[in-house]
């Protein structure tokens, strides 16, 4: 009977029907007298035992016990239920499921070769025909395979949709978590939410920038000026850092095999950095310098400043140069990564029923925008939209943007303050000569009395004399070490132009009460211009927190009772990082091929050592003996030879006269 004769097990839990679940009987086992086998077995284990006692009890004893009758019957009752109620069934179920394995195995095969879209003589008609590359099926089957892809994803999108919006509901709330999930959380750089100027009960703004490093990135990306000399560069270096680490893998392998430890994460690192001297080294001008070891040094020359485009006055398409370019070109090294970040938003968005009327795609600059509507005004807009602002950043570009920034941050520290100026200028000279205004009106009109009646009998210096450190706007700043000079967050100064604001609000509605006059509208008109302005500067992202990569900037206006936007965009964002961004990965996890709890040959442990084994029952006695005498403590503080210190055992060939690890218990 083959494999495939065999029947379906009865989705059943019996103990007596052919391959039900639990049962003693299995088809698999092809009709054998099953009981006359458990017989013959419980019998011969029965007389054992018997035949044990009579030979190891006394004849007085023996006498007094009912051999032949009592003591047989339970013995050969206890086998029975013990033995047939437990390790039977159990391998009569173990039978069923291994049959169960082969049925479907041979079914899953039979259904790969029965896959067909023409009948077999067809198929062979068209083959002897046209041959093998006419007449297939590789296009029908693509057009399946896409129809089957493009489902999956729709289903995956409902998916989403249903989790974000059971989180929101769960969350009774909408914050940062509604975009992002947990595996992507790392790469926000900044999430605001803020009520919207015009419509602040109803609408809301939303920023959110996400910045995908270089070395996320899956397909990296160049810029469009990079030479073609700096992308065979980085070629090269991959290969050689893939080199390395092959050779790491290797090394690894072997000290396993010799039973040697893991190398630790430090160790790698220093034998990663020590093998670089094997393929480059810093010799340029040397033609037979390992650095030239792949790409020769004439080659590496003819590149040099060769980008993008060359002048057609110097092109010759039989040129060497002309030749290597057109091998980059041809490869698409240059444009891949970035053209493949375009695609993908791009059609997500439009799967995602989140379309746009308007895009621009500045491939030189490697920058696009989107946005939801042409219209940038937002009095004329909608309050469901979005713009997305996707740009790749490389070093010197963030350098230039912080010089940027860090002039817009002095700029309206200096416009603030000059409007301070004006305003502390205009309230001391609306203030009465000889009446009291405030704390400083007063603390002057006492200044005397203070000299006189308290600083001289305690002979601490007057409060004008002593160096004022506090402004009273903000705390004292702490002073800046390299890491706050590297990486400037602008919090202090920020929260200093804020609190001034508030502050020349409430100063000048002190000073004019329900006045209005020029002046007054005048400060107010340059005090909310400002600050319309520097809630725009701040609302943006500060490129000191940016590192070299992708970012991505999105602009959403939502309203708060329907978030129509807000869960459309955080599925198009958690699609786009799962098919760009290769994610975090920690290497000292990542840097585990193997682990050595599932390879190791000495992961079969004994509580006995070789030396202990070889020297066979002596051991055993001497064991026994240290444990009738009561003196189990010593055998911690005895030498290896020790029985109970626990030690792995080596696989394979044992040593002459050693004893399998069953022997012992045949023995018992």
């Amino acid at each position: 009977m083959g494999a495939i004769d065999l029947p379906k097990s009865p989705n059943v839990f019996h103990p007596e029907k052919p391959s039900a679940v639990g049962s003693r009987n299995s088809l698999a086992q092809e009709y054998r007298d099953q009981q006359n086998e458990v017989n013959q077995l419980l019998e011969e284990e029965a007389n054992k035992v018997v035949h044990h006692i009579n030979s190891k009890l006394p004849k007085d004893v023996l006498e007094r016990l009912d051999i032949m009758g009592g003591v047989k019957e339970k013995l050969y009752n206890y086998f029975n239920q013990n033995y047939q109620n437990m390790f039977n069934r159990y391998v009569v179920t173990t039978e069923d499921e291994m049959v169960k394995k082969v049925r479907n195995f041979i079914d899953k095969e039979e259904t790969k070769i029965l896959a067909r879209y023409t009948p077999k003589e067809v198929a062979d008609l068209l083959d002897a025909v046209g041959g093998a590359d006419k007449f297939n099926t590789g296009e029908i089957e693509k057009s399946m395979v896409n129809m089957y892809g493009h489902l999956q994803g729709h289903i995956q999108r409902g998916v989403n949709d249903l989790e974000n919006l059971t989180n929101s509901l769960l969350r009774q709330k909408t914050d940062t978590g509604a975009f992002i999930r947990g595996e992507n959380a790392y790469s926000i750089v900044k999430c605001a939410f803020k009520d919207n100027i015009s419509k602040p009960k109803t609408v809301s703004d939303v920023k959110l920038s996400v910045n995908i490093l270089d070395s996320e990135l899956i397909s990296p990306i160049f810029h469009y000026q990079s030479t073609v000399e700096f992308l065979i560069k980085d070629l090269l270096s991959k290969h050689i850092i893939d080199s390395i680490d092959k050779e790491i893998e290797k090394l690894k392998d072997e000290r396993i095999d010799q039973g040697l430890e893991e190398l630790s994460d430090g160790e790698i690192i220093f034998t990663k950095m020590g093998k670089i001297t094997s393929y480059t080294d810093d010799d340029v001008d040397n033609a037979d310098s390992k650095r030239y070891s792949i790409m020769a040094k004439e080659l590496m020359e003819r590149l040099s400043d060769l980008r993008a485009e060359i002048d057609p006055d110097t092109f010759d398409a039989l040129n060497i140069r002309e030749n290597l370019k057109k091998i980059i070109d041809i490869e698409n090294i240059r444009n891949r990564g970035f053209n493949t970040a375009i695609n993908s938003i791009t059609s997500i968005l439009d799967t995602s029923k989140m379309g746009y009327q308007y895009i621009e795609n500045l491939k030189n600059a490697r920058e696009l925008v989107i946005r939801e509507y042409e219209d940038t005004d937002a009095a004329d807009l909608p309050d469901e939209r979005y713009s997305v602002r996707m740009r790749y950043y490389d070093n010197a570009q963030l350098v230039e943007e912080r010089k940027a920034y860090d002039v817009q941050m002095r700029s309206f520290e200096t416009e603030v303050g000059h409007l301070w100026d004006v305003l502390e200028v205009v309230y001391q000279g609306r203030k009465p000569a000889f009446k009291v205004t405030d704390f400083d009106d007063l603390a002057k009109k006492q200044r005397n009395r203070i000299r006189k009646e308290i600083k001289a009998k305690s002979g601490d210096p007057v409060y004008e004399e002593i160096a004022k450190v506090w402004d009273e706007i903000s705390f004292v700043k702490a002073a800046e070490t390299e890491v706050e000079r590297m990486n400037r967050t602008y919090i202090y100064e920020k929260d200093r132009i804020r609190q001034r604001i508030i502050k020349m609000r409430n100063r000048m509605k002190l000073m004019y009460d329900y006045q209005y006059p020029v002046e007054r509208r005048v400060m107010e008109d340059r005090l909310s211009w400002l600050e319309k302005e520097y809630n725009k500067f701040d609302y943006m992202i500060n490129p000191y927190h940016i590192q070299p990569g992708l970012l991505l900037d999105v602009d959403i206006t939502s309203i708060k009772r329907k978030k129509a936007t807000l869960d459309a965009m955080a599925n198009v964002l958690n699609e786009f990082l799962h098919g760009v961004s290769k994610g975090f990965q920690d290497a000292a996890f990542a840097s585990f091929s193997r682990r050595r709890s599932t390879v190791r040959e000495d992961i079969n442990q004994s509580f006995a050592d070789e030396e202990a084994e070889e020297e066979g029952p002596a051991t055993g006695q001497a064991y026994l003996d240290m444990l009738n005498s009561g003196q189990g403590g010593a055998a911690i503080e005895a030498p290896r030879r020790g029985v109970a210190a626990a030690k792995p055992k080596r696989s394979g060939a044992r040593k002459a006269g050693g004893r399998k690890s069953g022997d012992s218990m045949k023995e018992i």
